[in-house]
């Protein structure tokens, strides 16, 4: 199945292991998740956060909430 959400901003830690994606669905909604991958696995990356269908009306509200919920997304300049 092709992924529907455009992804509006994709933010990774320093090293390269995980990353939040703000995305934009169909409906114009908006929302985040947090993702990882590991380098010995090919399979690329996972869904880890449980956000997916959390609904905001605007990519900084989207934002916004995942600065609170991602610890090293605080960290981390959007």
């Amino acid at each position: 199945m092709a992924h529907v959400n455009k992804v509006m901003r994709s933010i990774n830690t320093p090293d390269g292991g995980r990353c939040v994606d703000i995305f934009l669905r169909p409906d114009g909604t908006f929302g985040f998740e947090e993702f990882r991958r590991d380098v010995e696995d090919p399979s690329g990356w996972f869904a880890i956060g449980g956000h997916i269908d959390k609904v905001f009306d605007t990519e900084q509200d989207a934002a916004d909430r995942a600065l609170v919920v991602v610890s090293w997304f605080r960290d981390t300049a959007i």
